[in-house]
């Protein structure tokens, strides 16, 4: 009897990490702001494509999250089409 509860125990515990263990972290960053402002709250610089470079006749941003699936989900914000949404000094 005791084997067969922990037995029944375990299966339960396993089935319920494999729920869990769904959603990564990199999973759950990877999701569509409303607006520059609601996405340099989590990315102050900006989101970028890797090898993004900025367009300017100033300095150029450098320090902006580099992320392909980040940048997909929002490049409705990147204005000037250089790669980096939102991107700010």
């Amino acid at each position: 009897m005791l084997r067969k509860l922990t037995s029944a125990v375990c299966t339960v515990a396993v089935v319920g990490l494999g729920v869990v263990a769904t959603t990564s972290p990199a999973e759950a960053a990877n999701k569509t702001y409303k607006n520059c402002t609601a996405l340099n709250k989590a990315y102050p610089h900006g989101v970028g494509k890797p090898g993004a470079r900025d367009k300017t006749s100033g300095k150029p941003v450098t320090n902006f999250t580099r992320s392909a699936a980040i940048y997909k989900k929002n490049t409705k914000s990147d204005r000037d089409k250089d790669g980096i949404a939102c991107e700010k000094k």
